[in-house]
């Protein structure tokens, strides 16, 4: 029998059943890349509900109250993100193979992230700190690829701006929310996440506007909910000092800077 992270036995340990799960949505994702329209949204759906389901089957027994929740934010967004995004690029079998294999590689890691998190809100353990890097780096490319979805749509005006809105608050909230495993009260928390959803969602809004490319219009929104959150989070460890704020406004700047110039407007 081997003896799971978490407590107690099982006939398979938890990465063997994350193994499995990372095969079965694999294999989802990529059938669900051969759909069209309404049928990859609705796909998607079901794969990122279906991933949430297996996670919370595998760590039920590490989760108690409803302080995990947020640990389930991310793996529904992730495979959400890379079911949709086929439908923004090339429609190459090529295309089809690596994203699959970028979403196994992925998904492997995040699951492996929220087990982390899932059990470090039992007891203390010393993998916390990588698992958050982890789990924000995969932040960022979750918002990369929603939000190309969203402006490759191109949606009405005012839609497109909430749609931002509605995935930066989530994404802000979980990425700010394991901070409260060292103490953060989840009132700040969701503050914070607000208040960044709200910048995004006014940044979204002049850019409906703005004649500028999907891919340009991203790397922006992400570049700046890097800086956003990332501000946040050093002030939550206490460590907001000069040299550290600066390579978050260095990051804005430039951001700001590479929308200019490749966008109509630039020169």
């Amino acid at each position: 029998m081997a003896q799971e992270e978490g407590g107690g036995k099982s006939q398979f340990s938890k990465r063997q059943k994350f193994v499995v799960i990372v095969f079965l949505l694999s294999a989802g994702v990529f059938v669900s890349e051969f759909f069209t329209g309404t049928s990859t949204l609705l796909a998607s759906l079901l794969l990122a509900t279906l991933t949430d389901i297996l996670l919370y089957w595998v760590l039920r027994k590490d989760i108690r109250g409803s302080s995990f929740i947020p640990i389930f934010i991310l793996p529904f967004f992730y495979t959400l993100s890379c079911g949709l995004f086929y439908s923004v690029v090339p429609q190459r079998m090529i295309s089809r193979v690596l994203i699959t294999l970028f979403y196994s590689f992925g998904l492997y890691s995040l699951l492996l992230t929220q087990n982390i998190f899932a059990v470090s809100t039992l007891r203390t353990i010393n993998l916390v700190r990588s698992a958050r890097i982890v789990s924000f780096v995969l932040t960022l490319v979750i918002l990369f690829f929603l939000t190309n979805t969203i402006f490759s749509l191109r949606l009405p005006y005012y839609a497109t701006p909430f749609g931002v809105a509605l995935i930066a608050f989530f994404l802000g909230f979980q990425s700010l929310w394991v901070r409260t495993l060292d103490g953060v009260s989840q009132k700040d928390v969701l503050i914070y996440a607000l208040t960044c959803a709200f910048m995004l969602f006014e940044l979204a809004w002049v850019l409906t506007l703005w004649p500028v490319e999907a891919s340009i219009y991203t790397l922006f929104i992400t570049g700046m909910f890097y800086t956003y959150i990332g501000v946040s989070q050093v002030w939550f460890e206490k460590r907001l000092f000069k040299g550290v704020l600066w390579e978050y406004i260095w990051v804005g700047f430039f951001s700001i800077l590479f929308l200019v110039i490749f966008s109509g407007w630039g020169i």
